[in-house]
């Protein structure tokens, strides 16, 4: 990973795992990106701005349509790494290896850098959320053994949830993905992530609308000639996260890559990161009604 003064450079800088797997710094988030036209053109519209970092999930319901901007933008499979997730209905031994499958054939490739369970506690399975987890786990670390995925690592887990998994996995967790931006720093989990060799990737690296009317961040914007949306991405990056930008704008998606050219001080880092619920938290697992 290249550095200066500690901080990284580049879009295509990478973070080792802990299984040795390089994962780019920045990746391009799909989520409440409709399926379709839509999808298959921001996917492409990242990859032409330089992204090699796609994100997506069963859930999301546009694994079809990311495939096919993957594959419009003609770059190599090794060049890009593409993360999917195991959705709520889908966990057990036998359910999580047919998602596995469908996942690799709605995206049109035959492997996966990343795949994460999307979700600790499906309300569905409320009573047996740790076994299902377990069984969840084994289908994933057979399909590591196979060839078909290269990481694997889970999603809105807590430390309950982690402990729990900790008692059967062989494979350790690489990833934990997060709601993480200033609004919610969740300095706990991230921490116990991080002592357990797990990287800390921030989904909603922007929060909600309401992030962009927070005047402490417009200023901070102002004093370094950039957009409140750069600078809350350079934020995510000086505490060692992986932010996961959404846009469906071509603008948008560019103007999001370009935050490797300045450094925050730590005064306004302190500033910002004491921004706590301007643009709410994160949810509670346990009690969601999914």
């Amino acid at each position: 990973m290249t550095k200066i003064g500690g901080f990284i450079l580049s879009l295509t800088d990478t973070y080792t795992l802990n299984n040795g797997v390089k994962i780019p710094v920045v990746g391009f988030g799909t989520w409440q990106t409709p399926s379709g036209a839509v999808a298959e053109q921001s996917v492409y519209d990242a990859i032409m701005a330089g992204y090699k970092h796609i994100d997506t999930a069963t859930a999301y319901g546009n694994e079809t349509s990311v495939g096919a901007g993957i594959k419009r933008s003609g770059i190599k499979r090794d060049e890009l790494f593409v993360t999917t997730k195991l959705w709520n209905p889908d966990h057990g031994r036998k359910a999580a290896k047919a998602a596995i499958d469908a996942s690799l054939s709605a995206l049109g490739i035959d492997y996966l850098d990343l795949y994460l369970i999307h979700w600790p506690n499906p309300v569905d399975l409320r009573d047996r959320w740790a076994d299902a987890n377990a069984e969840s786990w084994l289908s994933m670390e057979e399909a590591v053994q196979a060839g078909k995925i290269r990481a694997i690592g889970v999603s809105n887990f807590r430390k309950p949830h982690l402990e729990a998994l900790y008692q059967t996995a062989k494979i350790q967790p690489a990833v934990n993905q997060i709601f993480l931006n200033p609004s919610d720093l969740q300095p706990e989990l991230t921490a116990y992530n991080t002592d357990h060799g797990m990287l800390n990737e921030a989904y909603s690296p922007l929060g909600t609308g309401k992030i962009f009317e927070v005047d402490a961040l417009k200023s901070i914007a102002d004093k370094y000639h950039k957009s409140l949306a750069q600078v809350v991405l350079r934020w995510s990056l000086q505490h060692g996260f992986l932010p996961l930008p959404k846009s469906v704008h071509a603008d948008r998606i560019k103007a999001n890559t370009e935050i490797f050219d300045f450094e925050i001080d730590a005064a306004d880092m302190a500033t910002i990161d004491g921004l706590r619920g301007v643009a709410g938290l994160a949810q509670n697992p346990d009690d969601r009604p999914f």
